[in-house]
């Protein structure tokens, strides 16, 4: 795990760090079957007052912070560099796949059960990785 002091340190390179913790905890849900699972499906939260869902995430990926929008954009605001950017580019090509087959309206259940989920989960996972090793 990435140690606080130097995640604080990397996130004051950005404009927004505040913002790019919310990618990073983003992220961090859609790289984890097994939290989806526990918090998503069987809503199961960590504690009071907690609430998490597919939707949530999405939002703060493409509405909040429009990162998946146009990763190259991002730049500067939210991400560090163009690695950072590739990495979310390519989450976006496996959410947009995941999108045109199933559409925008399903359960978290369904997204999570299509073949594409996959797909998406592996993506998560490289571009939480990728920028978690920029604030190292």
């Amino acid at each position: 795990m990435v140690d606080l002091v130097d995640m604080v340190r990397a996130m004051s390179e950005v404009r927004f760090p505040q913002a790019r913790g919310d990618i990073l905890s983003a992220l961090s849900a859609l790289a984890s079957p097994e939290y989806q699972q526990r918090v998503w499906i069987e809503r199961d939260y960590p504690r009071e007052g907690y609430y998490d869902d597919f939707t949530l995430n999405i939002n703060i990926l493409y509405d909040d912070t429009c990162v998946l929008e146009d990763p190259e954009k991002a730049v500067g605001i939210y991400l560090k560099d163009r690695i950072e950017a590739a990495v979310l580019a390519d989450l976006a090509r496996a959410l947009d796949a995941l999108f045109a087959a199933l559409g925008t309206e399903r359960s978290d259940l369904e997204y999570m059960q299509s073949p594409l989920w996959r797909r998406v989960v592996e993506s998560a996972k490289s571009a939480y990785r990728t920028l978690c090793a920029g604030n190292a």
